[in-house]
């Protein structure tokens, strides 16, 4: 449908922009794209749920050095006008993965949030 089209759009759009403030080491930005009682499992790191975990597990990674984070293969599916589920796979100056799902919600005022992101990481590259 069309309006499916439009709809992958904007969650393209808005992980585009996770991803470009990830690179800055913009913790801040990256943290607030998460719903409050979202979770995040990371194999093999463990799963980590709400604001302040969710803080407590990016904040010191983005200051450890980590970027370059780039996404390809992605897919999305739109399961219903408010939620859109993403997969793809993932490198960066620190490692490689998969993202078995980042879960996207439509939110009242019009952002698209994360509610869940399942990741794993793959391969771990050392940091010159």
């Amino acid at each position: 449908m069309a309006n499916d089209e439009g709809i992958k759009q904007s969650v393209l759009k808005t992980s585009q922009e996770w991803i470009e403030n990830f690179n800055k080491g913009n913790a801040d930005y990256c943290i607030a794209a998460y719903q409050p009682d979202a979770v995040i499992n990371a194999k093999p790191l463990g799963t980590f749920k709400g604001t302040k975990e969710i803080d407590d597990f990016w904040r010191p990674f983005l200051a450890s050095g980590a970027g370059e984070l780039k996404y390809s293969n992605v897919q999305l599916e739109v399961v219903d006008a408010s939620t859109v589920l993403l997969s793809a796979s993932w490198t960066m100056n620190v490692g490689r993965g998969i993202i078995a799902l980042e879960k996207w919600v439509l939110q009242n005022d019009g952002n698209w949030l994360l509610a869940q992101d399942d990741f794993e990481i793959q391969e771990n590259f050392s940091i010159e």
